[in-house]
């Protein structure tokens, strides 16, 4: 029988939150450029659902550009690539690149399954991590969600200088949960990232990225089972 799982390690974007509605995501967009003041970009009905399909698959686009990930071991690479990636669609004015940049935390929202999946295993004495590739701080966005506090702690590819799947970030991640690899699962979206754990005896379960609220997390309760206790 496998050892039983004693501590989960989540990606975040994707995972734990969905990349958000890219119309709120403009309109959010230029109602920051309307607050600081700037002048309105004009942006079509046809530009505008362009942009929309572009920034549903903004995070492909930045992969074609930056396929190392180095975006994600600084906040300034990180918003170059971005920039660069939204880029990529005509008739898009720079500073609304930037206000899309600006507001882009506001648009990750918990999955509706994210709190309660990630309670009930606090309740089962399971540790849990949160492990990102990303070049910026997401801890208030963890805050939102209600999540921090069931959190042994957030491994940053940025503040670490890794990237995943370099088997060295979940090392950290390992030594954050104090669990060992083989009683722990990786919980992640990214067939390509989120399996360097894999090495160190790390169990990965992959979830294909979903439409609706519900992201399937409820599969990870019957990963771990009832009794996770060592």
């Amino acid at each position: 029988m496998p050892a039983p799982i004693n501590g989960v390690i989540f990606d975040f974007h994707g995972t734990l939150v969905d990349g958000g509605d890219p119309n709120r995501w403009i309109d959010d967009a230029f109602r920051h450029l309307a607050h600081a003041g700037c002048a309105m970009p004009e942006l079509h009905c046809t530009d505008r659902e362009g942009l929309r399909e572009h920034l549903s698959r903004i995070w492909e686009h930045a992969h074609r550009i930056d396929p190392k990930s180095e975006r994600d071991l600084s906040p300034a690479r990180h918003e170059d690539v971005f920039t660069r990636a939204v880029a990529l669609r005509p008739s898009v004015e720079p500073d609304l690149i930037a206000a899309l940049y600006a507001v882009m935390r506001d648009q990750w929202i918990a999955f509706d399954d994210t709190l309660p999946v990630l309670q009930e295993l606090t309740s089962r004495g399971v540790k849990i991590v949160v492990l990102s590739n990303i070049g910026m701080d997401i801890r208030g966005c963890l805050d939102r969600a209600g999540v921090s506090e069931l959190l042994e702690g957030v491994v940053l590819s940025y503040e670490v200088g890794l990237v995943k799947p370099d088997p060295a970030i979940y090392a950290h991640a390992l030594e954050l949960l104090n669990v060992p690899g083989n009683r722990t699962l990786m919980v992640g979206d990214s067939p390509r990232d989120d399996v360097g754990g894999v090495i160190l005896n790390i169990r990965t379960l992959i979830l294909p990225r979903t439409e609706g609220p519900v992201h399937g997390l409820s599969a990870v309760l019957r990963l771990v089972g009832n009794d996770a206790s060592p």
